[in-house]
């Protein structure tokens, strides 16, 4: 019989009386002292519960080597050898491990060298890239036409890029730091607009401003003199400034050659940029994005005065406000080889950013009318939109390949990227608060904290047709949503569904944009009609 424990065989056997099992005694004593269970079948076991056996005590043999002197001198020879032995194979061990270590960080070290040279060697090439840069004169046409010039492929001489200054960054930083301050107690409007009112709007008037061989309202943008005039960016190539309230055309900007994506007011009535596929258009937030792959933005900069436009034909224009009212073309930008697809207007309404379909954002000075960088990704997807946070610090672009990326403006390096949609990115849009951000694509729309930098809720609006354009209102309370109708989202009451509008055509919405107050609702959608969505008066 065999310890259930040790295997051997017993000294002083006991049984368990619960389990039938046989132990050394002196083992399972120390097992119940620890445990208080059976080391076999873990049931309660106490002192009391074993058995012990009465056995005929044997004397247990020597072993034959252990009988005489020279067998135990034979005995501790054996020993004495296998132990030198095994003392032997551990010291060749560690002369074979200290062997690889050593080889181990010659070669870490001229890796570290390889890598120094080789950086050192693409500083001076940078340099030397840049000398030769500021050094070579500016191409100028070649004796070719100035729209044949635009026609090709490398696009037209382009100035050397200064970059963000000390100065624009302190600037950008003192501005973001201002507004973030007063943002903390910014107080919500007493009289912004609560969701029985708008449940009740209904369509107030609806005005025809493109060309019906061209329609589609590609972008609004609303005055911030006044919203009762609103600037529009159409698939006809043109921007018409409306006068909402006297029912008149203000200006009708015609200069792009394809559709206008994008039109930004900057600063005052005075200037409007446009940004086409070629054109550098002057970002803020854009508000739309077609349904069947149209990206349109249009920005007032500041003020009536001057405007921003981004188009298809790969150029921005800056327009100006005449003294007759009318609106001439200030200055057009070149900078970029793609569709411009956005423009941004930084808070400051001194600088723009657009971002274009080669996969590029640029930042421009507008006083100086200057591109001041160029900030492209190597490989990268070609931008679909773009808008910039309320601060004016971050950026955040989408692209056709469904990724959506934030910058840092002063830096200009990519501090985030969030997945999780499916389809090109159509609209981005942040919201007041400064701490959401909306994204639609064509899975719906995905709303993003900043502060935790994830995903907090999904919206799918449209089974089966993709989400257009998104906008946010400025109370920060209601988010609009485009796609094959419009639609409003109340915050406070858990993203759920507000208004649904359905007077809107079958091709569905492009853009969207809400007036003071969220008393209103701005929809550009596949026609050429700019509707205007209220409470009845």
């Amino acid at each position: 019989m065999l310890c259930s424990i040790s295997g051997t065989v017993p000294e002083q056997p006991v049984v368990s009386k619960k389990s039938g099992h046989l132990y050394e005694k002196r083992l399972i004593l120390k097992v119940i002292k620890e445990t208080g269970r059976d080391p076999v079948t873990s049931e309660v076991l106490e002192e009391d519960d074993l058995l012990e056996l009465t056995t005929a005590q044997g004397v247990k043999p020597r072993p034959t080597p252990a009988t005489s002197i020279p067998g135990l001198l034979s005995l501790f020879q054996n020993e004495w050898d296998a132990t030198m032995l095994e003392v032997h194979q551990l010291r060749q061990s560690l002369n074979t491990v200290r062997q690889e270590l050593s080889h181990a960080l010659y070669q870490h070290d001229a890796a570290c060298r390889v890598i120094a040279r080789l950086m050192r060697e693409r500083d001076g090439y940078r340099q030397q890239l840049e000398a030769a840069q500021r050094a070579a004169p500016a191409e100028g046409a070649g004796g070719k036409r100035g729209g044949e010039a635009m026609e090709v492929d490398e696009g037209p001489a382009k100035k050397p890029k200064a970059g963000i200054t000390p100065d624009i960054a302190e600037r950008l930083t003192a501005c973001s730091n201002e507004l973030s301050k007063g943002r903390k107690k910014r107080a919500i409007s007493p009289t912004v607009a609560q969701p029985d009112d708008i449940a009740a709007f209904a369509l107030q008037s609806s005005h025809p401003l493109h060309k019906t061989s061209k329609g589609g309202i590609l972008a609004i943008d609303v005055s911030p003199a006044s919203d009762a005039v609103v600037a529009t960016a159409g698939a006809d190539a043109t921007v018409q400034l409306y006068d909402l309230s006297g029912e008149r055309v203000v200006a009708s900007l015609e200069g792009h050659s394809k559709k206008v994506h994008d039109v930004k007011c900057v600063g005052a009535q005075d200037l409007l940029a446009s940004a086409a596929p070629r054109l550098l258009p002057f970002f803020s937030q854009p508000l739309s994005a077609e349904i069947c792959g149209i990206q349109a933005d249009v920005k007032f900069v500041g003020a009536q005065d001057l405007l921003a436009s981004a188009s298809a034909d790969r150029t921005t224009k800056l327009w100006r406000a005449g003294g007759e009212g009318g609106y001439s073309c200030a200055h057009t930008f070149t900078e970029q080889a793609g569709e411009v697809v956005s423009v941004c207007v930084h808070p400051t309404n001194s600088y723009l950013i657009t971002a274009a379909g080669d996969g590029s954002w640029a930042f421009y000075d507008v006083a100086a009318a200057a591109c001041v960088t160029q900030v492209s990704e190597e490989g990268g997807a070609p931008y679909t939109c773009a808008a910039l946070h309320p601060d004016g610090l971050i950026l955040c672009t989408g692209t056709d390949a469904a990724a959506v990326r934030i910058w840092e403006t002063r830096t200009q390096k990519n501090v985030a990227k969030f997945d999780g949609h499916e389809g090109r990115i159509n609209g981005i849009s942040f919201s007041e608060n400064g701490y959401y951000m909306a994204t639609c694509a064509t899975d719906g729309v995905k709303l993003w904290d900043l502060r935790k930098l994830k995903n907090f809720k999904s919206l799918a609006p449209y089974e089966g047709m993709p989400t257009a354009a998104v906008a946010f209102d400025h109370s920060g309370l209601y988010l609009g949503v485009g796609g094959a109708d419009a639609r409003v989202y109340g915050v406070k009451q858990d993203w759920s569904v507000v208004k649904e509008f359905a007077d809107v055509p079958k091709k569905g919405v492009h853009a969207l944009r809400f007036g003071t107050d969220a008393r209103s609702l701005l929809v550009g959608a596949a026609d050429h009609n700019l509707r205007v969505f209220a409470a009845p008066q």
